[in-house]
C-alpha cells in the first residue's frame, strides 16, 4: 500500500477563531506600502462574525505613531469595509458595520500629534479623503435593506433592517465621539456628509432634512432603548462648535413639531433616568418606609430575625466603599441629558411634553423620573467633575422650564401633582411627604438638597447660582400670582440662612471665586423678597412668623455677612432690608427688660406685635430675573459636551 500524501498536523494547544487570525495577519504582518491583502482575504474577513473585544485589544495596543506607520493596513480596512457595504452582501453588511464601529472607536480618540491631519492619513490620505468619504456615504446608502438584494423577498426583514440601522447609528456615534475635538467633524458637517450617513444608517427618506431621518428612526422604534442612541447622537451633533458657527442641527431642533415622535423621545429620556437612578439605589436603598415591627427590629439591631430578612437583604457597603462607588456614577447613558438640554432650550413642544406627559401603566411620569435623577445627581455632585457636569445639565433644563410662564403656572398648580422619589442617601434629610405633590414642591426640595449637600470651600458657584436662581423664579411667580403653596417653607429658609452662615465662615476661601458676587446678591434678594412678599405665597401666618423669627435669630450673622463682603456698598442687593428687620425686633426685645431670657413662644409673640410698627424698605424688582442666555454658559456647555463625548465612547465600545 502506497503511503498517503496527507500528513496529520499536530493539534494546537489552544483554539484561535479564524477571524482573530485574520486580525493578526492584517495588523501584525509587515506589508509593503503598496501591498494589499488578496480579495479572498477580505471576502472571508467580512463573512466571519467579528470578535470585537479581540480587535479592540489589538488596536488599543497600537499607539498613534504605530497607526500612522500601519496606514496602508488601516486604509485597506476602511476601504474594504466600504466596498462590502456598497455590494450589499447580506450578513457581511452587519459585520462591516460592527467592525467599523470598533475600528473608529479605537483609533479616533488616540492622542495624535496633529489630530486632524494624522487621522485623515490613517483613514484615507489627504489626497483621497474627499473621494473615500463620499464613497463611504454612498456605500452606507445601500444598507437600507441588504437582504432584499439577495433575492430573499419572502424573508421577514423588519428585524434585520432595524438591526442594520442601529449598527449604522453606532458607526456614526463612534466617528462623532472619536473625532469631536478635531476639525474632521467640521468637514463632515460642512460637506454635508453626516446627513447622508444618517439617511442610510437610519432610514432613506426625507433627503433634504437629515434630522428628519433621526426622528423617523425614533418614530419607528418600539422601545425606549432603541431611541436612546440616535437621540444621544442628535445631542452631540447639535452641540458641535455651536458657538463658532450656525449649527444646522440646532435650527432643526427649533422647527421640529412631530408631537408623536417628541413624546417617544420624552418617554425614552424618562426611562433612561429611571435606569440611571437605579444604579444609585443599588448601592444604598433609600426609599422611606412606613413604621412597622420590621423597621423597629432593624433599628435596634434585630432585623435579621424578621421574616424574609435574608432573602430581601442587600449588601451593606462600608461608607468609604459606597463613596467610591457613587463617584463612578451616573452611568454612561447619562449622555442622553445633553440632548434633553438642547431640546429644552430650542423646542417649546418638547418642554410642554416633558412637563405634561402622563405615565404609562406601571411607570412613573417622565418629569418625575427626570427630577428624581436630578435629586440623586445633586446629592453626589461633589464627588466628581463628571457628576457635577450632569447635575448642571439637569438644573439648566429646570431653569428653562420654570422661565416659561405657562409651564411655571402648571408646575405650581394642582394640575402638576405627581409622586417624585427624591434622594435620601445623605443627611440632612428633608421631611417625607407621601403621595402626589404639586411638582413645584418637589423641585424646591431638590434645590434645597443641592444647597445642603455641596458646601465646600471650593464652592461650585455656578451650581449654587442655578439652585438659588430656580428658587427665586418659583417664588417670584408665586408672589406675583398670589398663589399660596402648601410646603415646608421653614426648611427652605433654614437652608438659605445656613448658606449665608457658611459663606461668612469661609469668606477667605470663597472671595476670589468667579461670579461669586452674583450668588451673594441672589441669596440676599431671595430672602428679602420672601420677607416683603411672603403674605402672598406663604400658606399660613405661622409660616410668615417663622421666617421673621429665623431672620431675627440670624441677626448677628447677617451683620457679619454684610461687613465681610461689603454688601452695603453695592446697590444690587437688599442686605439692608434683612438687617433692618433684625434690628427692629432686636430693639423691641431689648425694650422688654422685665425678662432677660425669652422663650421661643414669647419671641414669636413679639414678632407678631412688631408687624404694626415694622416698615420693610425693600428695593423694587426683587421678583425680577434675567432670562437664560446660552452664550453666558458657553464654557460650561463645552465642558459638558466633552463629558458626554467620553461617555459615548464607552457606549460604542460596549
Amino acid at each position: 500500500m502506497e503511503a498517503s500524501p496527507l500528513t496529520q498536523q499536530a493539534r494546537p494547544e489552544t483554539f484561535q477563531p479564524k477571524i482573530d487570525q485574520l486580525y493578526e495577519a492584517l495588523f501584525k504582518d509587515d506589508i509593503d506600502t503598496d501591498g494589499e491583502k488578496a480579495e479572498g482575504f477580505w471576502r472571508e474577513f467580512f463573512l466571519l462574525k467579528p470578535d470585537r473585544p479581540f480587535l479592540q485589544r489589538i488596536l488599543a495596543a497600537l499607539g498613534p505613531e504605530d497607526l500612522i506607520n500601519l496606514q496602508s493596513q488601516t486604509r485597506q480596512l476602511f476601504f474594504r469595509a466600504v466596498e462590502c457595504l456598497k455590494k450589499g452582501s447580506g450578513v457581511a453588511d452587519l459585520h462591516a458595520l460592527e467592525t467599523l464601529t470598533t475600528f473608529f472607536a479605537a483609533i479616533l480618540p488616540k492622542k495624535y500629534t496633529n489630530p486632524s491631519s494624522d487621522i485623515i492619513a490613517v483613514l484615507a490620505g489627504l489626497d483621497q479623503v474627499d473621494a473615500v468619504f463620499t464613497d463611504f456615504v454612498g456605500a452606507l446608502d445601500g444598507v437600507d435593506n441588504p437582504f432584499h438584494k439577495l433575492g430573499e423577498e419572502e424573508t421577514d426583514n423588519d428585524g434585520l433592517e432595524v438591526e442594520v440601522r442601529q449598527k449604522a447609528v453606532n458607526v456614526v456615534l463612534s466617528i462623532t465621539s472619536g473625532a469631536y475635538q478635531t476639525s474632521i467633524l467640521t468637514y463632515f458637517i460642512q460637506r454635508d456628509l453626516f446627513p447622508a450617513i444618517m439617511k442610510v444608517g437610519l432610514l432613506s427618506i426625507a433627503r433634504r432634512d437629515p434630522s428628519t431621518d433621526i426622528y423617523k428612526l425614533i418614530q419607528d422604534s418600539e422601545s425606549p432603548e432603541d431611541i436612546l442612541e440616535p437621540f444621544t447622537l442628535l445631542g452631540l451633533l447639535a452641540n458641535y462648535n455651536k458657538f463658532e458657527f450656525q449649527n444646522p442641527y440646532q435650527l432643526r431642533l427649533n422647527d421640529f413639531v412631530n408631537e408623536a415622535t417628541i413624546r417617544k423621545i420624552v418617554r425614552s429620556v424618562g426611562h433612561t433616568c429611571r435606569v440611571l437612578r437605579s444604579q444609585y439605589v443599588d448601592i444604598i436603598q433609600d426609599l422611606p418606609e412606613g413604621w412597622s415591627i420590621t423597621n423597629t427590629l432593624t433599628m435596634i439591631g434585630l432585623g435579621a430575625i424578621t421574616p424574609g430578612a435574608k432573602a430581601n437583604q442587600k449588601p451593606a457597603y462600608d461608607p468609604e466603599v459606597a463613596k467610591q462607588m457613587f463617584a463612578k456614577l451616573p452611568g454612561e447613558h447619562a449622555a442622553v441629558l445633553l440632548g434633553a438640554y438642547d431640546f429644552s432650550h430650542a423646542n417649546k413642544l418638547f418642554c410642554f411634553s416633558l412637563v405634561t406627559l402622563s405615565a404609562e401603566k406601571g411607570e412613573e411620569q417622565p418629569i418625575s423620573s427626570f427630577l428624581s435623577l436630578t435629586s440623586y445627581l445633586l446629592q453626589h455632585a461633589f464627588l466628581s467633575t463628571r457628576a457635577t457636569n450632569y447635575a448642571h445639565l439637569s438644573l439648566m433644563v429646570f431653569r428653562l422650564l420654570i422661565e416659561d410662564q405657562l409651564l411655571c403656572k402648571r408646575i405650581c398648580s394642582d394640575e402638576s401633582k405627581v409622586a417624585v422619589r427624591l434622594c435620601r442617601q445623605r443627611q440632612p434629610f428633608l421631611p417625607v411627604v407621601r403621595g402626589d405633590r404639586i411638582l413645584a414642591t418637589s423641585v424646591l426640595d431638590t434645590m434645597i438638597d443641592g444647597i445642603n449637600h455641596n458646601l465646600r470651600r471650593r464652592l461650585d458657584v455656578s451650581l449654587y447660582t442655578l439652585c438659588v436662581g430656580i428658587m427665586l423664579r418659583i417664588i417670584s411667580y408665586l408672589s406675583r400670582s398670589r398663589t399660596r403653596l402648601q410646603y415646608h417653607w421653614s426648611e427652605l429658609f433654614r437652608s438659605l440662612l445656613s448658606l449665608i452662615r457658611f459663606l461668612t465662615t469661609y469668606a477667605s476661601d470663597l472671595k476670589g471665586l468667579s461670579h461669586f458676587e452674583s450668588l451673594l446678591d441672589l441669596v440676599v434678594n431671595l430672602l428679602a423678597l420672601s420677607l416683603s412678599a411672603g403674605e402672598a405665597f406663604l400658606p399660613t401666618p405661622a409660616a410668615y412668623d417663622d421666617l421673621f423669627y429665623k431672620v431675627v435669630e440670624s441677626g448677628e450673622v447677617l451683620v457679619k455677612f454684610r461687613d465681610t463682603y461689603r454688601l452695603s456698598t453695592r446697590p444690587s442687593n437688599s442686605i439692608g432690608t434683612l438687617i433692618s428687620v433684625s434690628t427692629h425686633y432686636k430693639t423691641m426685645l431689648n425694650t422688654d427688660s422685665s425678662k432677660k431670657n425669652l422663650t421661643s413662644t414669647e419671641v414669636a409673640e413679639v414678632i407678631k406685635q412688631g408687624y404694626e410698627t415694622l416698615s420693610i424698605q425693600a428695593r423694587e424688582g426683587l421678583d425680577g430675573w434675567e432670562r437664560y442666555r446660552e452664550a453666558d454658559e458657553r464654557t460650561l456647555l463645552k465642558k459638558m459636551a466633552r463629558a458626554t463625548v467620553s461617555d459615548v465612547q464607552i457606549i460604542v465600545q460596549a
